[in-house]
């Protein structure tokens, strides 16, 4: 009988291999591939699924102690309530799903992508009903992504802030009208971009021996080894900071990945706790390092190296446009003072597709109706809006809500972490360097050893607060 750690180790190098072929899926694979591929997919998560829930690995598990055993307990009790046919169904339609998605995405057709939504749909709800919840289906969904969070906890956390953060969002576009929206618009050769994001990225401390940046129809993080994290980003050739700012995004979660402790890489403790606190991490670096005063002061110099246009824009006037704000139908694209808008739209709907209250042929309509209300205009087309986001066609119904924890998260974090005399003077003078390691100290560390809402609470004092985050942004926004 082979032992719990033997167990471990080959799950996670079936975990990784399985993550490889989904980097690869998204990068560099021919579009001919995805079939086979989703039938690779499909079998190793199979495989995952039969060695986590084996008798080998329950008995096993009375070997270990600690936040490793209570975690490892807890997906063992998940995963022992769901069908290994259901789980490798679940694998494949999405690896179709995201094909299809992206294929709908180009053409401006929700009805190419809506067959594979609903399964998936289908999929989700079952899956919620073996798992069980308290409230509503999204409860179940909700706790793969963000552990112990109740999805009436963070309605209500949403509902308190909605106010304010229209509100805000409002004066900051307002603010921000006599900036045109093609200020900085100039030439941006590939090969300049590149050398730009990589110059940045490891400026933060992403270890290049450990990872590298490639090109995605929709940028993400992810890791395939204890030594090897991937970035991506994509390119516009006229908008050299839209792949910048994707990149430091990705670097966050880069960032926190080769912070967590590599040895523990087949344990919990190797592992983040939460995308609601990976999130803070991608955020942080995103918008409390790279907006800022002190990252453009150290920065601006090099941008206007590499993209000449800027070099008649002096750097106060560069920082009100890099900070512009405007309405954008796109998430991603978001400027800070807007995105969370995004962000209670997407949990709205998916608490009502996963209810059943919305059904899937009438998303469009619902999605054009509720951005309408929040933003003030309709998408002009599908693509720009309920297609634009890549989550639901990999399966991932009750993610959203965490981009908006992670705002939250890293003001808080941010805030505590400029408490500290030798993380705010080096920042002062564009050193990001002891800002990484207090992160690391405080959050990286600790992998999965604590709930999210306990590792909040000992980094910063206090569990999730909305107000250092309202702080921050009626301080950059409203001043």
């Amino acid at each position: 009988m082979p032992s719990i750690q033997d167990l471990l180790q080959e799950i996670t190098l079936l975990s990784s291999t399985s993550a490889t072929l989904g980097w690869d899926q998204e990068t560099y694979a021919p579009s001919g591939s995805v079939t086979f591929r989703a039938k690779q997919l499909a079998y190793l998560q199979g495989r995952i699924h039969k060695l986590q829930t084996s008798d080998s690995f329950r008995e096993g598990l009375a070997s270990l102690a600690g936040p490793n055993q209570r975690e490892l307990t807890h997906q063992y009790e998940r995963a022992t309530k769901l069908p290994q046919e259901l789980v490798e169904l679940d694998s494949e339609t999405s690896s179709l799903a995201k094909a299809a998605w992206s294929e709908a995405r180009e053409k401006n057709e929700f009805d190419t992508f809506a067959p594979h939504l609903a399964k998936l749909l289908e999929i989700a709800r079952e899956k919620a009903d073996h798992w069980g919840y308290e409230d509503e289906p999204y409860d179940a969904l909700l706790a793969e992504y963000e552990r112990g969070a109740k999805t009436r906890e963070v309605a209500t956390l949403f509902d308190s802030i909605d106010t304010e953060l229209a509100q805000i969002a409002a004066a900051a576009v307002e603010a921000s009208a006599s900036i045109p929206a093609d200020f900085l618009h100039g030439p941006a050769p590939l090969e300049a971009q590149q050398t730009l994001n990589r110059e940045v990225a490891e400026s933060l401390g992403f270890d290049f021996s450990q990872g590298r940046i490639d090109t995605t129809a929709h940028p993400f993080c992810t890791t395939l080894g204890p030594a090897d994290v991937r970035l991506t980003t994509r390119y516009e050739d006229h908008d050299f900071a839209s792949s910048l700012f994707g990149v430091m995004h990705e670097t966050g979660h880069g960032l926190y990945e080769q912070g967590l402790p590599a040895s523990d890489f087949h344990l919990p403790s190797g592992h983040a706790v939460s995308l609601g606190i990976h999130e803070s991490q991608s955020r942080l670096w995103e918008n409390h390092v790279g907006r800022s005063r002190p990252f453009w002061e150290k920065w601006y110099p090099r941008a206007q190296e590499l993209f000449p246009h800027l070099r008649g824009i002096s750097l106060d006037d560069f920082l009100p446009a890099v900070n512009r704000c405007a309405y954008s139908p796109i998430r991603v694209e978001a400027d800070e003072a807007t995105y969370d808008l995004h962000i209670l739209l997407r949990f709205k709907i998916e608490r009502a597709l996963l209810s059943g209250k919305l059904l899937v042929s009438d998303v469009p309509d619902a999605w054009n109706d509720a951005f309408e209300k929040l933003f003030g205009f309709r998408p002009k087309n599908d693509t720009e809006g309920c297609l634009q986001d890549i989550h639901w066609s990999m399966g991932g119904l009750g993610y959203f809500a965490t981009y908006s924890l992670g705002n939250i998260n890293s003001a808080q974090l941010f805030e505590a972490a400029q408490k500290n005399e030798t993380v705010s003077s080096a920042f002062a003078q564009g050193d990001f360097i002891p800002l990484l390691a207090w992160m690391q100290k405080n959050v990286h560390q600790h992998g999965s050893t604590l709930f999210p809402q306990d590792l909040m609470q000992q980094a910063t004092g206090s569990k999730t607060d909305p107000q250092p985050y309202l702080k921050h942004l009626r301080s950059r926004f409203t001043k």
